[in-house]
């Protein structure tokens, strides 16, 4: 049963991608949706066999590396951790093969989107029930590549291809630091997998290595090389900037990728690697600096966009910086939780989005929109709970998983803690502020499209909207059923067992109650504050801008890191790239090489013929000295 679960995807990719124009498109959606969705069945069943019955098991499907003390297997790790991963993946992912049929039913290339689609999916899954470094690799490259061909699936928009080679050169960046960081694991332990390294780990903790001249504990290296991979794939501060331009690819790629899942890989990652990070301090309190970091400067980020896909975008961005501040200060588990509750809302609102851009035919930018609440009630409708459930609105799914985070900061204790616990709750009441400015500016106020007639927008069919009432299910009720079986009095629950190490236990201790009613007070007097700067007093907001013009610029251009690296990256390498071809390239290679060889052949040709004369006088002259030269080389001889 759990092999099929990551077998399905990959026989589904391989149906719909070689053999889709012989089935139809029909058939390809059918059968990608159905398989996909089998094996999220089985991945809940998965689930509530390890919570009920205490079920674990390593299942070694093939050896793939037996060279020397590299000993690595093909193999699905069955624990807490990756049968919550297993129903996250799946069960998104099944939603938006569903969701794609009525989304992409325009699209002259469907079974390639769906085989795409699928093959991600088992990518993914291949990257949360390794039980090895190598594995987790191949998976992690994997989604990579999936999620280069996803963003560059419309492949004729300039843009779309710009996007997705961004993406896939910024995640190398970070790939190449995951890498080294695998090297220096195998290099000081002789082994990848995960059970042998975690056993090793207490035995090099006062362990020092040479890395670039500089000498660094080997604990603390590994840590930081493995969060370099982490800040890439989930888009963190620094190596962020790929994300929001990646919602060039159709809307259902952002749902599954871009919200739910492959940018989660990198808070799994640290996660599950807890027996390492526990015993460095220094790689803690710096992804507690990134992840706070990144959160405040996505949501500030937010506050100022238009196009309605990357205000959701930064909005991931942020939410993943809570995650990871809160493996930073030791709660992996409510790092998961979560990512857990954050997949059903987050997904919720991007395919919500799907629905208003496809209600006003690929119109993205929420100023030429507006007063449609009526005209898409079910989508208003279902966008308002995402909100809701993002905003960590009490009793939603956000409200149990984020307050959570926050409040284990500041039990935490110490410096990092509490500027975390704090900018958190400043993140938090952003958050709520730009999440109602996309609901009231795209669903409220006055009809501000031109180009389309407000009788032409039309409700999504219900194939799009059945998704998204059950992630709507998800983002209710997700946060409040399982807060006791993910975090548990105190923050430990035994639901994680072995999955998550806790060299010191989390704290029982409960924040003072002004503490825990701070940040709901916050979301919800952000909604009238909203309200009427976006609704009943529209000038005040751009009367703001222009009195801090500069600020708004600087908000407006993404705090200038495209600019900064175009600066200092990508212009100096243009010009030195240009500088290697027309000086190596074009003079030394070419003119040395085959341009030079073909041009003095040529130039001798040219003076040979000159004898051609047909004077016999000159023909006996070339033939003496033809003659002479071969007597002088036999003479040398």
């Amino acid at each position: 049963m759990e092999i099929s679960i990551i077998a399905l995807p990959l026989i589904a990719s391989i149906i719909s991608g070689f053999f889709g124009k012989l089935i139809g498109d029909r058939s390809s959606e059918i059968v990608t949706s159905l398989l996909v969705t089998i094996a999220a069945i089985l991945s809940a069943f998965v689930l509530y066999e390890v919570i009920f019955n205490d079920y674990q098991d390593n299942i070694v499907i093939a050896t793939w590396i037996n060279s020397g003390t590299l000993d690595v297997n093909w193999s699905m790790k069955i624990d807490s951790l990756s049968a919550i991963m297993l129903v996250v993946v799946t069960s998104v992912s099944s939603l938006v093969h569903i969701y794609s049929i009525g989304y992409m039913s325009h699209d002259p290339h469907k079974p390639r989107f769906m085989a795409y689609l699928s093959l991600f999916t088992f990518a993914m899954l291949m990257l949360v029930t390794s039980d090895n470094f190598i594995q987790l690799f191949f998976g992690w490259e994997g989604v990579g590549l999936c999620s280069y061909f996803l963003i560059g699936f419309w492949f004729k928009k300039e843009t779309a291809n710009a996007a997705a080679i961004k993406a896939f050169v910024v995640n190398r960046v970070g790939d190449f630091g995951f890498a080294l960081g695998i090297f220096l694991i195998f290099y000081l332990f002789g082994t990848v997998n995960y059970s042998e390294v975690f056993e090793l780990i207490p035995t090099v903790v006062d362990k020092n290595i040479i890395f670039l001249g500089i000498e660094v504990n080997a604990v603390d290296l590994i840590c930081l090389l493995l969060f370099v991979g982490a800040m890439g794939k989930s888009a963190q501060i620094l190596l962020h900037t790929w994300l929001p331009d990646a919602m060039e690819g159709p809307t259902p790629v952002s749902a599954l990728i871009h919200a739910a899942t492959m940018v989660t890989a990198g808070v799994f990652l640290v996660v599950r690697c807890s027996p390492i990070y526990e015993y460095s301090e220094l790689a803690l309190n710096i992804i507690t600096i990134v992840g706070m970091s990144t959160a405040f400067f996505a949501a500030t980020v937010a506050l100022v966009q238009t196009d309605i896909k990357k205000i959701i975008a930064y909005s991931t961005c942020s939410q993943l910086g809570y995650m990871f501040f809160a493996t930073g200060v030791g709660a992996y588990n409510v790092a998961m939780f979560h990512l857990f509750t954050h997949a059903f809302f987050k997904a919720l609102l991007f395919l919500g989005s799907g629905s208003v851009i496809h209600a006003f035919k690929d119109e993205q930018n929420i100023n030429n929109m507006g007063g449609v609440w009526k005209k898409l009630p079910y989508t208003y409708s279902l966008m308002i709970i995402g909100t809701l459930a993002l905003t960590g609105f009490p009793f939603l799914s956000g409200f149990y998983s984020k307050d959570a985070i926050i409040e284990f900061a500041y039990l935490r204790g110490n410096t990092t803690g509490y500027y975390a616990a704090g900018i958190g709750i400043i993140t938090a009441f952003l958050t709520s502020i730009y999440s109602w400015r996309l609901i009231f500016k795209t669903f409220h106020g006055e009809y501000n499209n031109k180009d389309i007639k407000i009788e032409e927008t039309h409700e999504s069919p219900l194939v799009m909207l059945i998704p998204l009432i059950l992630l709507s299910i998800g983002a209710i009720f997700a946060g409040y059923i399982f807060k006791e079986l993910f975090v548990g009095y105190g923050g430990a629950s035994n639901f994680w067992k072995d999955s998550i190490f806790f060299l010191k236990p989390l704290s029982t201790e409960h924040p003072p109650i002004w503490f825990l009613v701070l940040t709901p007070i916050l979301v919800i007097l952000s909604i009238p504050i909203a309200y009427y700067l976006f609704v009943k007093n529209k000038n005040l907001p751009h009367q703001i801008a222009n009195v801090n013009k500069p600020l708004y610029n600087f908000l407006l251009n993404k705090w200038y890191f495209d600019e900064l690296y175009d600066l200092l990256i990508v212009n100096p390498s243009k010009k030195f790239g240009l500088f290697l071809w027309k000086f190596f390239d074009v003079k030394l290679i070419d003119g040395f090489g085959p341009d030079g060889i073909s041009t003095l052949i040529k130039n001798f040709s040219l003076k040979a013929n000159k004898f051609q004369s047909g004077y016999i006088y000159q023909y006996a002259f070339v033939i003496l000295v033809g003659f002479s030269a071969l007597l002088t080389f036999l003479m040398v001889k």
